[in-house]
């Protein structure tokens, strides 16, 4: 979906016309990959835009940061005030949110200790990732020839610009391929995540989600949708899953920030039944919380006024 234009990007605590919100062609993270980013969206609710979760989003973006080496100039809470200046900015009701930490121009080569690291902040609008059907009729999915990183090669847990080669590769090759989506195993040959989402399975009774052991990332709404099944008590288990265990399980879904809970109808071609009755209930009670309709999450639903 093509990126529409809003006012302004936020960048180093500066208000940037949307089309001046430039870098120099020898930023050190274009060449490199050494960045870090988030994914946000704040919703429409009845007092306005609300972000959901920023919070946590923006303590993950340190965390990443932390990982990599990198020392981030705004906090936690001057990076909550400048969402909330950007989304408040654009006007919009509903929208994409992109955080995103780099080093910046001012020294080439692999060493980042002498580079400054930059921060910027952009919203838009952006409606499904996975399409509008992703939930009503499924999506196709595909094991990936690529596995995702081992922890020890690039860290996994880390939300980094560069990790998402790995991820890009694969999504070109289930599209080119005609699926909607790819599933990554890690070195070991067992499930790890999506290109950019997390997976949730109901087999045998058990909701199964892979850990971050298995390369994933610790997804923020992976957490939330935690959360509503045990408020159904339904237990959430974090455990290995086989490819095999994909094909043969009784429903199936993946959740993200952009993707949001979205049902799975098949991998490799092995349908699987769609959408469930946990997807579906998954579906509509995350789709309250994030608009604030549900009072007992409404301290994750940050309102823009």
């Amino acid at each position: 979906m093509p990126i529409q234009p809003t006012n302004h990007i936020w960048m180093n605590g500066t208000m940037v016309p949307w089309d001046q919100a430039q870098i120099h062609v020898l930023t050190h993270t274009l060449h490199y990959g050494m960045g870090v980013f988030e994914g946000i969206r704040a919703y429409e609710t009845a007092e306005g835009p609300g972000i959901f979760r920023l919070r946590e989003h923006m303590v993950r973006l340190h965390e990443s940061a932390k990982i990599m080496g990198m020392d981030l100039p705004y906090s936690v809470e001057e990076l909550v005030e400048a969402t909330k200046d950007v989304v408040r900015d654009s006007g919009l009701p509903s929208c994409y949110i992109r955080p995103i930490a780099y080093f910046g121009y001012g020294e080439m080569g692999l060493n980042t200790l002498p580079c400054s690291v930059d921060v910027a902040i952009a919203c838009w609008p952006w409606g499904a990732y996975l399409g509008d059907e992703a939930l009503s009729k499924g999506v196709r999915m595909k094991i990936s020839t690529w596995l995702r990183h081992d922890h020890n090669a690039m860290p996994p847990a880390a939300k980094t610009t560069g990790n998402y080669v790995n991820s890009s590769l694969a999504k070109v090759e289930a599209l080119r391929a005609g699926y909607d989506e790819a599933i990554m195993l890690n070195p070991a040959g067992m499930v790890s995540e999506c290109t950019g989402e997390n997976i949730f399975v109901l087999r045998k009774g058990r909701v199964i989600t892979p850990p971050q052991s298995a390369g994933a990332l610790e997804g923020i709404t992976q957490h939330t949708i935690g959360r509503i099944l045990a408020g159904r008590d339904v237990e959430v288990v974090e455990g290995d899953l086989t490819r095999s265990d994909l094909y043969t399980c009784d429903e199936m879904f993946v959740c993200g920030t952009a993707a949001e809970v979205s049902a799975v109808n098949s991998v490799d071609d092995r349908s699987i039944p769609c959408p469930g009755s946990m997807t579906s209930y998954v579906a509509a009670t995350y789709a309250r919380i994030v608009r604030g309709e549900v009072d007992e999450y409404s301290d994750w639903v940050e309102l823009v006024r």
